[in-house]
């Protein structure tokens, strides 16, 4: 058949609903400060400093190089500590961008937002089920703006597939399949160790924090993503965008059950995650969408030529798909249905057959009644970056006292089910989530 294709690009759409606090004059500067000045922690500021009316007075980080390099940067004169709470006690400090090692996230975001802080709390945004309840309640009852750091939501290709399935292009939802696919070291979070890693420029007690204790190891202080104890593994790091994606666009509350498996099949370097890691997913029927089954795939071997993170949305009459844009192919239904008569004695075989055109007559041969498949795709502008949109969104809030676009409510409905799939790897059992109350289920 032939492919018709039209190509689009997407604008940005607006969101909305008020949270507390107190508005910022459009010409008045947001000072901010970060928590965590690794690779995302510097990148995040980076993004913020381009966005008017935002200053940055400080930072925080455990590894002396980082606020060796932030005074590079920033200037001599800024100001830098291994201490958190010298930053919360700041009173020229408005909002902060929190991006530590995950076992830390909570309780420095629920600190911060005593304090009287706006925070930005990169994902996930808990490292244990339990902290989620908390998270929330301290957000509620301050009033600050609290946005996670999963940037999907922001996306506007996200957006307009979003739009795509609400207007059920692609009839029936029966399936989602999300996957992540790296094959390099850094995709794989093996990230350079500075060869002046030492317990003296290394606050390893401090990092370790409410972690088991034990001696100093540069190796699980930069690579702590590979380790229970201070990160969530690939379904903390990535599944977490999966979910809050597929959350995001389906007007979801989440999954009922998860069962998962996988294993370090690769990268042979001490991590206890995995580097391949699949999870399937069951969502109950909701108000917004019908019953359906999610696959989530993780790869850090995958043989690929770049790193690539995508989602196809099956149903009864099309596919979306997003993966380098957002492209709708509509597939027509039968309009007639199959049928298998080769077996039925001659008699038999007529009767059904005389039964069958009687209720689906040919339809007469024209021009008009071929009916290709159409394939519809949407790319965003090619300077579009989304995590700056992302950034750009909660400046917004903080600003306006707009409820965030990924406040803790949404950020627990994704950090849970993601970190039910662990728990399901590790104790090789099926898990069940409440995603009304946003907790594990019997």
């Amino acid at each position: 058949m032939s492919l018709s294709r039209r190509t689009f690009l997407a604008t940005p759409a607006g969101f909305g609903m008020a949270a507390g606090g107190q508005a910022f004059a459009a010409n008045d500067h947001i000072q901010i400060a970060t928590i965590g000045l690794g690779r995302r922690g510097l990148s995040d500021s980076q993004l913020a400093l381009t966005i008017p009316g935002v200053q940055i007075v400080g930072a925080c980080d455990l590894y002396t190089g980082s606020l060796l390099h932030a005074k590079e940067i920033w200037g001599e004169s800024f100001f830098t500590t291994r201490d958190y709470r010298e930053i919360l006690s700041r009173k020229d400090v408005d909002a902060v961008i929190i991006a530590t090692p995950d076992h830390w996230h909570a309780r420095i975001a629920i600190d911060a937002l005593k304090a009287g802080k706006d925070v930005y709390l990169e994902k996930p945004m808990i490292h244990d089920i339990d902290q989620g309840r908390p998270l929330i309640e301290a957000q509620q009852e301050t009033g600050r703006i609290l946005q996670i750091g999963s940037q999907f939501t922001s996306s506007i290709e996200y957006q307009k597939a979003r739009d795509i399935l609400r207007s059920a292009a692609i009839g029936k939802l029966t399936l989602v399949e999300a996957f992540v696919d790296r094959n390099t070291s850094l995709g794989a979070t093996r990230y350079s160790i500075p060869p002046d890693a030492s317990p003296e420029t290394c606050d390893w007690d401090r990092f370790l924090g409410s972690a088991p204790k034990r001696p100093f190891d540069k190796v699980r202080f930069f690579w702590w993503r590979h380790y229970w104890d201070y990160g969530t593994g690939q379904a903390g790091d990535l599944y977490v965008h999966l979910l809050t994606s597929i959350h995001f666009m389906l007007d979801s509350l989440g999954p009922v059950r998860v069962t998962s498996t996988g294993g370090v099949r690769f990268w042979k370097d001490g991590r206890e995650v995995p580097d391949v890691f699949l999870a399937l997913y069951d969502f109950p029927q909701s108000d917004h969408h019908p019953e359906f089954n999610a696959i989530l795939r993780l790869n850090y071997a995958s043989g690929c030529k770049t790193d690539t993170l995508g989602f196809r949305f099956y149903g009864s009459e099309g596919v979306l798909t997003i993966q380098d844009g957002v492209s709708l192919t509509k597939t027509p239904r039968e309009a007639r249905p199959g049928y298998t008569v080769g077996g039925f004695p001659k008699a038999v075989r007529e009767r059904f057959l005389a039964e069958y055109h009687r209720k689906y007559p040919d339809a007469p041969v024209s021009v008009e009644s071929m009916r290709p498949e159409e394939e519809i795709v949407y790319k965003a502008p090619p300077a579009y970056n989304l995590v700056l949109h992302h950034i750009q969104n909660f400046f917004e809030s903080v600003r306006n006292r707009k409820r965030p676009v990924q406040d803790a409510v949404f950020g627990l409905r994704a950090a849970g089910p993601a970190l039910l799939a662990n728990k399901s790897y590790l104790d090789h059992e099926i898990c069940r989530w409440d995603p009304t109350n946003m907790a594990p289920a019997m």
